[in-house]
């Protein structure tokens, strides 16, 4: 399990351990504690391809929810590719994508769709380690839309107090886009499958709700699940978010590192354009091959309320 100390990877990690099929091995470049979710765990830099090709030694499956910049994406997983490629037999790679391959493409979007990743240098990123995965036999590509549920920093978080702070709301036109949102439980439930499927090597699977709401959707429903409501924000509000607040915003977070609170979100230039693009993800492959079935928004927006509000004190959520 590479990438294991982040949201999504802890919560595979969390389940593996529970099944009775699997022992797995959590491993991050920043460290775990010796024992987490009472399986092993290692400190590893995936991008030195001594300590993977060790770290993979007698391992039938990987899961890569490595994260961080843009080329530390593509490094990490060539070393990956390599080094598993000399493996007999090789083991199965769940390689976590994104929506975001798709880049600037609208309209409803199946996983036969080119991927243009021309959305910022992260897309591209991650649409190159896909293409480049391609000559690797046993990978299996998940592109998730928006991960949220308890524990997710962003989309439950940051957006959870967002809405709190009256800050967003019912963005009007430009909050029209389609919101691809998909419930941390089911991402895992996916990676699971797709790590004993057989017969679906080479594949890729869209994750995302098969009905998604607008973005002014989530966020009327999100507030009501706070017990808030979205209210109205003007285009004017919108562009004192983004030019006026952000810069000072991110510069008192990173004055702030070492004080015992933080000061508020910046909303980022990136979030609000997402707000308007109109990607609907077509989840019907995911559905059919994999059986997947998404966990109703209603009751994936009441477990993230509920995380939200049990820990909205702390610095991160």
């Amino acid at each position: 399990m590479l990438g294991a100390s982040g949201f999504i990877g802890r919560r595979v990690l969390e389940t593996l351990a529970t099944s009775d099929w699997a022992l797995p091995v959590g491993a991050s470049r920043r460290g775990m504690p010796g024992k987490t979710c009472g399986v092993e765990t290692l400190r590893l830099d995936a991008t030195q391809p001594a300590a993977l090709q060790a770290a993979l030694r007698d391992v039938a499956g990987v899961v890569n929810c490595v994260a961080g910049d843009s080329n530390s994406i593509v490094a990490g997983a060539r070393v990956l590719f390599d080094a598993a490629s000399r493996m007999t037999p090789p083991p199965r790679i769940v390689h976590l994508s994104t929506m975001m391959v798709y880049g600037t493409v609208v309209g409803e979007v199946d996983e036969s769709a080119s991927l243009k990743g021309d959305w910022d240098e992260y897309s591209a990123a991650k649409a190159e380690v896909e293409r480049w995965s391609r000559s690797y036999a046993s990978v299996v590509n998940l592109r998730p839309g928006i991960v949220y549920g308890p524990g997710s920093p962003i989309w439950s978080g940051w957006v959870g107090q967002w809405l709190r702070q009256g800050r967003i709301g019912d963005l009007g036109a430009a909050g029209l886009g389609y919101c691809n949102l998909v419930h941390v439980d089911d991402v895992v439930e996916a990676v699971l499958r797709a790590l004993r499927l057989p017969g679906i090597e080479g594949e890729a699977f869209n994750l995302s709700l098969s009905s998604p709401p607008t973005w002014n959707d989530y966020f009327r429903q999100y507030a009501q699940a706070l017990g808030t409501a979205a209210r109205p924000i003007s285009h004017t509000r919108l562009m004192i978010e983004r030019y006026v607040l952000a810069g000072p915003l991110k510069i008192a977070q990173l004055a702030a590192r070492a004080l015992p609170f933080a000061p508020p979100q910046p909303i980022r230039p990136w979030f609000l354009r997402l707000c308007r693009h109109a990607l609907r993800l077509d989840v019907r492959k995911a559905e059919s091959t994999l059986g997947m079935k998404w966990l109703p928004l209603e009751e994936g927006l009441r477990q993230s309320a509920a995380w939200l509000l049990a820990h909205g004190s702390s610095r991160t959520p």
